[in-house]
């Protein structure tokens, strides 16, 4: 059955393909101007003549030649543009299937008038595809309303978030998370609550680059995405306030406050955002282990108070340096909490054996800080300068009252087991980088290097609780160091070969020492009390773009890069969920590699269909093992992993009024390894799709619908996972001038994407487990912009923390 469903996906991925290629007529012609000289780069759209839509668009040759395909029959016309000259149309013209119409010349005429006090309005499509990434501008989108940063990814386009809140893009783990180009350094439940604190009205884009230069740090196997939050483009003083409601099983809010400066000399700006609310989700796991059967059903909740805060200043120094300062700060006030009850029965009779009622409490305080200096030199012969320095702090608290009650058949209680714990966590992040380039060897060369240095604190004390007396249990508690030093530098260089061919190469070398000490409160010495590595990689990258014709380009890439384990899933402490369930770290997980290589072509500068191959060594994943009567979850280093992708992805212009975009992603992994004693193989067929249409519905009213589809996976090693999607719809208005905007929308509004569905039988251990979220909502937003409308192009730039700060959890 999966070999037919991947044959079906890649015959599908296929036809589609080949349904772009077809062709029916042809318009041919060459345009030039005044003087008779051809005109290359001129935008050329095939129109229809009844009402102007939009049938196909090309680009003219450094020749000024065109040559557009055409389906159909009937009346046509063709419209020219080019900056700095007048737009210009052909008269109207039939077209018969199978008929070559020849244009002529085209002569297109200089623009004559200036503007002046002219207010430009623009709207960025809502999925750009670029050559080195694709690009979801969620300011355009209505369904992204009332969102947070988390739930954003899970719709973007060929991302997933499974239910453990882990990410991935087009089906392969390992990406990393950016936040204005700099890398987030936390785990897994501490990136899910600090994305879920930006509120998707800060949000302007997501980036997505699946295989990024030696400029970029090495890690990352899938590549990377890079949220841009909203920053000042504007001259003068202006600024926007939001306002906005969700409710599903319960209501949550959410709010931000935009304001900004900016004449010739200055910028600056500032981000203020608050998101409270109650979330609630459902846990359910029927495990076979040995001769008992544990039937676990809970309900978790978590109050959620988070606040944030960005501020930041350039100073134009001269035409030529710029410099400038960052600081942006979250809190999260959260307490997440839980009920659950395990039957326990024996296995051979199916006899009723007793049963754990369980509560747990997590109250807990995170706090981010990250500070950015940066200085800018950028010359008109090209050169460009860029220097960071950079300093983040993280602090986690989290004290957990778990009360675990055991009870009879006839609700008597059989005994009790009361933990307490406290895990403080403190990480510390300084990082300087220096970035250059100029034009050289007829081409740009790039050349930097960065320092980043990392030091975390960990603490577990372990509690009991008998009879009103709270005990430390110096066994089980202990305290975990570890510092890192990465010392990292690179060289790149692009050329334009040719008029179709272009080179670009780089090459990063990253020094890595690293060192884990592990505390324990008895004071035992164990053979994981301490880990030091230090080890030395180079990582090159290349891409090479070919361009048959202004219709067909290929690019063709490779890159080498590395994922190292986060600071938590490297402290070996235990964190239950109740006596039968807990997870804990690995002291000695090793960093993974990865390969890839992928050709990309694109079709009139539309449609993107990559194919790529990916091999990864020493592939860390989670992994469900078990101690007596107990489950646990861990991250291992297990297996190889190959993959094979297939991705295609378009904007769809279907009618002037209707927009769309969609994309569909398949991938075959491979993987081979060892859990304990046990061989693992597995071959996965994975697939999925994303699609969102836009409609303009007159009078200042726009609406849109967007879906997206997981088929079957794997989560961790062992886990099949059952198939998801959902649909999203929303409606905007625009009133007083287009100053204040108006959103409403519902999520899911099939009842489709939860819940997730998941088995695995591996091991001797059998489990099944199932949960649900709040995925259907209604969500409505009101933003109000004030002060100045004149456009100008806000400075971007990267920090130097983007690496280091992903792996916090």
């Amino acid at each position: 059955m999966r070999r037919i469903v991947s044959m079906a996906v890649v015959l599908l991925m296929i036809t589609v393909t080949n349904g772009f290629a077809q062709s029916k007529s042809t318009v041919s012609g060459t345009v030039k101007d005044n003087t008779g000289k051809e005109l290359s780069s001129v935008t050329i759209s095939l129109l229809k003549a009844q009402d102007s839509t939009l049938v196909k668009a090309d680009v003219s040759d450094d020749k000024g030649r065109f040559d557009i395909t055409a389906p159909g029959n009937g009346k046509f016309l063709l419209s020219f543009a080019l900056v700095g000259h007048e737009k210009t149309f052909s008269p109207v013209f039939d077209l018969q299937a199978g008929q070559a119409y020849n244009a002529g010349n085209i002569v297109m005429e200089p623009a004559t008038k200036k503007l002046q006090d002219v207010t430009v309005t623009s709207r960025k499509p809502m999925i750009e595809i670029k050559a080195d990434k694709t690009v979801f501008n969620v300011e355009n989108s209505i369904n992204a309303t009332g969102s947070n940063a988390l739930e954003l990814l899970q719709k973007s386009p060929g991302i997933q978030v499974d239910n453990n809140e882990n990410i991935s893009m087009k089906g392969k783990t390992g990406v990393k998370i950016y936040i204005d180009g700099k890398m987030t350094q936390l785990n897994t439940k501490d990136l899910a609550a600090y994305l879920k604190g930006i509120n998707s009205n800060d949000v302007e884009a997501i980036e997505m680059i699946s295989n990024p230069s030696a400029k970029y740090d090495a890690s990352g196997n899938a590549g990377i995405i890079n949220i841009r939050l909203k920053k000042n483009k504007k001259f003068g003083t202006n600024g926007s306030v939001t306002a906005g409601l969700v409710q599903g099983v319960t209501p949550k809010g959410n709010g931000s406050v935009n304001l900004n400066y900016r004449d010739k000399k200055v910028n600056l700006f500032s981000n203020a955002g608050v998101n409270i609310g109650r979330y609630e989700n459902t846990l359910d796991l029927y495990r076979i282990q040995r001769d008992s059967i544990y039937d676990q059903r809970s309900v978790n909740y978590s109050d959620n108070k988070n606040y944030s805060l960005k501020a930041g200043a350039d100073y134009f120094m001269n035409s030529r340096s710029t410099i400038g300062a960052l600081v942006t700060a979250s809190y999260g006030n959260n307490e997440w909490a839980s009920n659950s009850t395990t039957d326990v029965y024996y296995n051979p009779t199916k006899a009723f054996v007793k049963s754990l009622k369980a509560s747990n409490s997590i109250p807990g305080d995170r706090t981010n800080l990250n500070a950015n200096i940066n200085y800018r030199y950028a010359d008109t012969a090209g050169k460009e300068i860029n220097f960071d320095a950079d300093y983040g702090l993280f602090r986690g608290t989290g004290k957990s009252y778990q009360p675990n009650y055991y009870y009879d058949q006839s609700g008597n209680v059989l005994s009790q087991v009361i933990n307490r714990n406290n895990t403080p966590t403190d990480i510390d992040i300084y990082t300087a980088k220096i970035d250059v380039e100029f034009p050289k060897w007829k081409g740009k060369l790039g050349y930097g290097a960065k320092m980043s240095y990392v030091k975390t604190t960990n603490t577990f004390d372990f509690f009991n609780e008998a009879g009103g007396v709270i005990t430390k249990i110096l066994s089980r508690s202990n305290s975990f160091d570890y510092t890192e030093n990465v010392n990292a530098a690179y060289v790149n260089y692009q050329r334009q070969l040719s008029q179709k061919w272009s080179l670009q190469a780089g090459l990063r070398g990253e020094q890595t020492n690293s060192k884990g000490v592990l505390t324990r409160g008895d004071g035992l010495v164990q053979a994981d009390n301490t880990v030091s590595r230090h080890y030395f990689d180079l990582f090159p990258s290349a891409a090479l773009t070919w361009t048959l014709n202004p219709k067909h380009t290929l690019n063709l890439t490779f890159s080498r890069r590395i994922d190292r384990p986060t600071y938590q899933d490297l402290n070996p402490f235990e964190n239950k969920l109740d006596e039968l369930t807990y997870e804990k770290g690995n002291a000695f997980l090793r960093p993974q590699y990865t390969n890839s290589i992928e050709l990309t072509h694109t079709f009139m500068s539309m449609i993107n269909t990559t194919f790529g191959y990916s091999h990864v060594k020493d592939y860390a994943t989670q992994t469900t093992d078990t101690t007596f009567n107990a489950t646990y979850i861990q991250q291992k280093n297990l297996a190889t992993q190959d993959i094979l992708s297939v991705n295609i992805g378009s904007p769809l212009p279907i009618k002037k009024w209707w927009n769309g975009y969609v994309n569909l992603w398949f991938n075959y992994q491979l993987f081979k390894g060892k859990i304990g004693e046990n061989e693992i193989r597995r071959d996965i067929p994975m697939y999925g799709a994303y699609m969102q249409q836009s409609f303009i519905l007159g009078n200042d009213y726009t609406a849109e619908l967007s879906g997206w589809f997981n088929g079957p996976s794997i989560w961790g090693a062992t886990f099949k996972t059952k198939s998801q999607g959902g649909l999203d719809i929303g409606f905007q208005k625009q009133f007083m001038q287009k100053k204040a905007t108006v959103k409403i929308s519902a999520t899911d509004i099939l009842k489709t994407a939860s819940p997730w569905r998941a088995v695995s039988d591996f091991g001797g251990l059998y489990l099944n487990g199932k949960g649900g979220w709040e995925s259907q909502t209604v969500r409505l937003s009101f933003t109000y912009r004030f002060g100045s409308n004149q456009v100008s192009g806000a400075r971007q730039r990267q920090t130097g923390l983007e690496s280091e700060s992903k792996r916090i959890k």
